[in-house]
């Protein structure tokens, strides 16, 4: 079994190469635009002149054209710009294959990145304990910290700019054995606000809150931000501030969950979570001018105590660090779990009056709310769904698969 595994580490450039890079990131922005603003208003005329559709070969030979009159996409690498026109290549297959959004336009600060698709010209070494150096085309020897063996062969190597820092993926491939089975016990999850996962073992991980905790210095950074004037220096290094403290708070939250996936797939070998739609939970409730939402504040509140969990990122980390220990993760629908009694199936909104305590009030079963939820999302993995459910909600399924019917 071929495996596929990414190294991020972060790089030092010189300030020539620092210039460099933004420079070649600007050039394959502008490749990408140019390409959508082509495939997007210009489609029916290249039909009419070619008799055939863009394409990612058709913009590839465009490509060559351009380099040849402009030089400062010339001295952009080449293998760089085609990967440019890949990646919106990528965005229309997964546009009409319903996947994703319409490709939108890349800017500047946002999306600082390219890629080097050759693994012949890469090259990554060690030069210290925690430090090396990686050879990357037109760029020289970079040098890096936080350095970490590399799991098999370079296939490609993504370098991207954030929050005025510059960092380089590395992809690597290796082929594995197969793992086996996992033995270990099976465990269900109920993820919340307050507690940010609860266990069907009884055991809880309270939440984080990184967001939380820097939402003042956000708030702060952002005024300073909104009285800047458009185009100054002062604007861009107030940019600079809002989002380096976005980026301390998405690299605490990273960290965090990958500790708490890595000790629950270390002693798990099932695990099933609620197949949270984490962007309608999340949708703004601000209504119309015709119809104007109610209490949309304290709506924007839980909304951001939403989003400050990573439900999504903790599935993903879960789905992929069970399965390279022979374990799985399995999505549940999670309609009414929190309202279901366990020892007699009994359904009511008067069963959890309080965020915390469970009493089911036809046969009194007490309980903590949470570890009862969890232990209903255990049991819908392999039981049926009970009537009251069947008209909102869908039968469980293994993450990773696909909802889409054969056709």
């Amino acid at each position: 079994m071929i495996t596929r595994k990414a190294v991020l580490f972060r790089l030092y450039p010189t300030p020539e190469q620092a210039a460099q890079m933004a420079q070649i990131a600007g050039a394959c922005r502008f490749v990408y635009n140019l390409a959508l603003d082509q495939r997007r208003d210009w489609w029916r005329q290249y039909r009419a002149v070619t008799g055939g559709n863009i394409s990612f070969a058709s913009q590839c030979r465009e490509l060559t054209e351009l380099r040849a009159e402009v030089d400062w996409i010339k001295a952009a690498p080449v293998h760089a710009l085609q990967q440019a026109l890949k990646d919106l290549d990528r965005a229309y297959q997964n546009f009409f294959a319903g996947r994703a959004a319409y490709p939108t336009p890349r800017k500047k600060s946002i999306n600082d990145s390219f890629r080097f698709p050759d693994p012949v010209s890469l090259i990554v070494k060690r030069t210290g304990k925690s430090s090396g150096q990686m050879k990357l085309p037109k760029l020289g020897w970079v040098r890096l910290r936080g350095w970490q063996p590399l799991p098999g062969d370079i296939c490609n190597i993504t370098v991207s700019r954030r929050a005025g820092q510059w960092f380089a993926a590395v992809q690597c491939e290796r082929e594995v054995s197969e793992p086996t089975s996992s033995a270990l016990p099976v465990v269900g999850i109920d993820m919340g606000v307050a507690v940010f996962a609860a266990l069907s073992d009884g055991t809880t991980i309270q939440p984080a809150n990184h967001g939380k905790k820097a939402l003042r210095a956000l708030r702060r950074a952002q005024r300073a931000l909104a009285r800047k004037k458009r185009g100054s220096a002062n604007r861009r290094k107030a940019i600079r501030r809002v989002a380096k403290i976005q980026q301390r708070v998405a690299n605490a939250r990273k960290d965090f969950l990958h500790k708490r996936s890595t000790e629950i797939a270390q002693n798990h070998g099932t695990v099933v979570v609620e197949a949270l739609e984490v962007r309608n939970m999340s949708a703004s409730a601000k209504g119309s001018v015709e119809q104007p939402g109610r209490r949309v504040k304290q709506k924007a509140g839980l909304n951001r105590a939403i989003l400050d969990q990573g439900w999504s990122m903790f599935r993903a980390m879960l789905a992929y660090k069970l399965a390279d220990r022979g374990g799985r993760l399995i999505e549940v629908p999670a309609a009414y779990t929190s309202q279901t009694c366990p020892v007699c199936g009994h359904v009511s909104a008067a069963n959890r009056e309080r965020q915390a305590d469970f009493v089911c009030v036809a046969c009194g079963h007490a309980a903590n709310a949470d570890t009862n939820a969890a232990i209903n999302i255990l049991r819908r993995a392999d039981s049926a769904l009970k009537p009251v459910e069947e008209h909102r909600v869908k039968r469980p399924r293994e993450a990773g698969t696909s909802r889409r019917k054969a056709a």
